[in-house]
């Protein structure tokens, strides 16, 4: 099934997965105004869809992102630019609600600016051998404002994440994987069938399960880890009750892949 949330953006899914695609080849996947505001609703329709446990992140064309269109956002942003109501927010910086499930990205060619923040937003990444990264803000008078100056250390450390921060140099598919920002690189014809993959194996998992990892690790990061334990506990009881655990434990005991439904 092929649906859409707007001229810029598809959406389709495959079983669990709804793959959302980045559409304005004409301008390397350029963030405009209306790009921004359909891409976020693309990710409504994806939390409001109760049989999607996945959303694979990838772009149409040659190139994931070249990052801004700033010609055309700044005076939104300027006067402040929020998530559109019934989208949800896949920076996670601009107020917007969230996902609650899990999201892979597949980048290849290039990827900029918002492109880096919004992987760094996200779950699990891969891109082309071919790809190339800059996080260039400092170099346009401005600064990174989708994420990078929160996440970027985390995951590379602070000399690792300064060094590309301040700069706006450009940097390759292999520095990526070191800093922590990509978790596998292929080449470019074997970057969707793996994301694919890789996406299926996540959503072959019991998505109650899935939803309570992410959430239990999202708060260590948002409140800290004495929070985050405190609803351990609380947590598996809850867990412990539904329709999928029982289905876990049968599945184990008779050597079988589990077939989750999400209850």
């Amino acid at each position: 099934m092929t649906t859409s949330s707007g001229a810029r953006v598809s959406c389709e899914k495959r079983g669990h997965i709804m793959l959302i695609g980045i559409d304005r080849v004409a301008k390397r996947n350029a963030f405009d105004l209306e790009l921004l505001n359909a891409f976020c609703l693309a990710y409504g329709e994806y939390e409001r869809d109760s049989e999607a446990r996945v959303a694979l992140v990838f772009a149409h064309g040659e190139h994931f992102t070249a990052g801004l269109d700033l010609a055309n956002v700044a005076a939104s942003f300027a006067a402040g630019w929020t998530i559109p109501a019934g989208g949800c927010d896949p920076w996670g910086v601009f107020g917007g609600p969230r996902v609650s499930k899990p999201v892979v990205v597949a980048a290849q060619g290039y990827c900029y600016t918002i492109g880096i923040e919004l992987m760094l937003a996200s779950d699990i990444n891969l891109c082309a051998s071919n790809t190339r990264f800059a996080q260039m803000e400092v170099q346009r008078g401005i600064f990174p404002f989708g994420g990078a100056t929160l996440r970027m250390h985390q995951n590379a450390g602070w000399g690792n994440a300064m060094r590309w921060l301040l700069t706006g140099d450009e940097f390759d598919a292999h520095e990526a994987y070191r800093l922590g920002l990509v978790q596998e690189v292929v080449a470019s014809e074997d970057l969707m069938p793996r994301a694919l993959w890789l996406a299926e194996r996540v959503a072959a998992q019991a998505p109650l399960a899935v939803q309570a990892t992410l959430a239990s690790a999202r708060q260590t990061i948002e409140q800290g880890a004495v929070a985050a334990a405190a609803d351990l506990h609380p947590t598996v009881v809850r867990l412990m009750a539904s329709e999928d655990a029982q289905e876990g434990v049968s599945a184990m005991l008779e050597r079988r892949p589990g077939d989750f439904k999400g209850r």
